[in-house]
């Protein structure tokens, strides 16, 4: 402190600080540091006394004055959201310590290792504030609470072993520049556990991958798994086991950890089991969050699911019991029934299986197995707003401003203006088979059919600009800044990045689902998935992804929304799952 006085000393005297150091280094004026002080300017009269000890001015002036790199090596240890939400508050100075790029470029390496690619996408206008503060949020929900191990013998987990060092890869590329990127989970711990991870790239050869690694390389992939191996073992001797297995309520799900190995790499050799700190007590959701079953009023599976309104009060669900509902979120303790919506005389919302669900603003669309997307006003309780015939089941829905998106089971693509009288703008056949998955903006729609394609389309020049051939069909579709993930009926994740209409197809990961995925949600610094092996997973959106946490549920999962740190889940029975950050 005497040091930063003495500078502070020189600064007033005019001597020992260069010329414009305090114009490039400390921006602000006299009028913020006071602001930053929280101080009006004095009103007692010089005469007055000193203060017998250092003010707290004195010292708010002093850290102005430090130069700009420790300043902004300081605001590194502050969370995400204080520097985006409360420095900005505090003078001018300090809300321009946010606006450093490199400094937050820097964070997300810390948050995901340096040795993984972020983003996977272009980074030309990437919100990197958006990204940190999103991971650091995932994190702090979903990561470090629970841990899970395997009823193995000593030998089984010495195969393990073998077959985790066996199934880390990143690599090879295709024809069509479509890159594979398989990593166990033991070896993904290796790399994100510390700065310094590893890359282990795989060729593939005869049929069989091969792990391309030097010695070195190979003795720390060994010392790293036998070192997690110990760990997990040790904890399962301490702690003893306890098996979630509930299906209703906060424990409808199991939570895995990623820190050992996927299940699907366990074949039927162990059974995956939990292990908490306190076998004692229930099992329960991380203590960041709560989990909460909406109360039972589906007579059929929930196929669809979609949180409403920007901060996840309400969520509406659509079933094969031919009812779209709507729910309050925030009422009672697992959320209140608003609304069945339908016609006045009419007994069910559609004549078929509600498949899907789109929002825009007030608007709530459902499409249906029956052929036709009804269209609700949520402003005015859900009462029905229209009703548009497409000719054939409606698989999945996208809206944009006032323009629906549809995608059909006989291979089309409509676009409806939800205004009009004769709401048909254009329908559009880009496909040989049915329409999977749709994602759009404001210009282009990007789709993916059961022929295997994915394909865009430019609404403003109305023609088809790109056709991908894949080796899986996409299922599940999430568009976000320059960046297109997908899901396939195998379970592999696809990357893309879509600039300026142009499609590119930049990687395939395994995040560990073994059958086709019915749901994704991804952002900028997040990314949710689901399938129908009974799982969704949440990862961090690198290259390859971090999985952060699994939730392993009794029966199939048919879909998920995200919005505001909130998940809703649609299991395989007629129940939605709701988690949400505890209050």
């Amino acid at each position: 402190m005497s040091e930063v006085r003495d500078n502070q000393h020189e600064t007033e005297s005019g001597k020992g600080v260069p010329d414009g150091l305090d114009q490039r280094n400390s921006p602000c004026t006299d009028r913020s540091n006071m602001e930053l002080q929280g101080l009006s300017p004095p009103l007692s009269s010089p005469s007055a006394g000193p203060s017998p000890s250092p003010s707290a001015s004195a010292e708010s002036s002093d850290l102005l004055l430090l130069p700009w790199e420790i300043l902004t090596h300081i605001a590194s240890y502050l969370p995400a959201h204080c520097l985006i939400n409360v420095l900005p508050k505090v003078c001018r100075t300090l809300s321009t310590v946010g606006e450093d790029t490199t400094a937050w470029q820097l964070r997300a390496q810390r948050l995901i290792g340096s040795r993984v690619r972020f983003p996977v996408g272009p980074r030309d206008d990437f919100d990197w504030p958006t990204s940190c503060l999103e991971m650091e949020q995932l994190i702090t929900f979903w990561a470090g609470e629970v841990q899970h191990v395997t009823k193995q013998s000593e030998e089984e987990m010495d195969r393990v072993r073998l077959e985790e060092r066996g199934q880390v890869a990143e690599g090879h590329e295709n024809e069509g520049g479509d890159e594979v990127v398989r990593v166990g989970v033991a070896a993904q711990e290796v790399a994100y556990g510390a700065d310094e991870g590893m890359e282990v790239v795989m060729e593939v050869e005869n049929g069989e991958i091969q792990a391309v690694l030097d010695e070195d390389q190979m003795e720390q992939l060994r010392e790293g798994l036998e070192g997690r191996l110990e760990v997990d073992a040790a904890a399962l001797i301490e702690d003893g086991r306890m098996e979630l297995n509930a299906d209703v309520g906060p424990d409808a799900a199991h939570l895995v950890q990623n820190d050992f190995a996927y299940p699907r790499y366990l074949d039927d050799r162990g059974r995956v089991e939990m292990v908490h700190h306190q076998p004692s007590r229930s099992p329960s959701p991380p203590p960041a969050l709560e989990c909460i079953t909406l109360p039972s009023s589906h007579i059929a599976l929930v196929n669809s699911v979609l949180l409403l309104g920007g901060k996840g009060a309400v969520c509406a669900t659509g079933s094969r019991d031919y009812d779209v509902k709507l729910w309050d979120l925030e009422e009672g303790s697992n959320g209140t029934l608003l609304h069945t919506l339908g016609r006045k005389g009419d007994f069910t919302s559609h004549q078929g299986w509600v498949w899907c669900l789109a929002s825009e603003g007030p608007l709530l669309a459902s499409g249906s197995f029956d052929s036709t997307v009804r269209l609700w006003d949520l402003q005015a309780g859900g009462t029905n707003r229209g009703l548009i015939r497409t000719g054939s089941a409606v698989l999945c829905l996208s809206c944009q401003n006032d323009v629906l998106l549809a995608g059909t089971f006989n291979k089309r693509i409509n676009m409806y203006d939800t205004r009009a009288a004769e709401p048909l703008i254009k329908s559009v056949h880009l496909h040989g088979n049915a329409v999977m998955c749709l994602a759009a903006d404001d210009t282009y729609i990007i789709s993916g059919s059961e022929d295997c394609t994915v394909a865009v389309y430019d609404c403003r020049a109305m023609k088809a600009l790109k056709k991908i051939k894949l080796s899986s069909y996409l299922s599940s579709m999430s568009y976000s800044g320059y960046e297109v993930w997908a899901g396939d009926k195998k379970g592999m994740m696809h990357s893309f990045s879509m600039q300026t209409g142009t499609l590119k197809l930049l990687s395939r990961f395994d995040v560990g689902h073994t059958a086709l995925v019915t749901g994704i949600h991804k952002s900028a610094g997040s990314l949710y998935t689901c399938s129908t092996d009974k799982t969704v997973k949440i990862h961090i959106p690198s290259g390859p992804p971090r999985t952060l946490c699994t939730l392993c549920h009794a029966g199939v999962v048919h879909g998920l929304s995200v919005e505001a740190g909130i998940v809703a889940v649609s299991t395989g029975d007629d129940t939605v799952n709701i988690w949400r950050p505890r209050k």
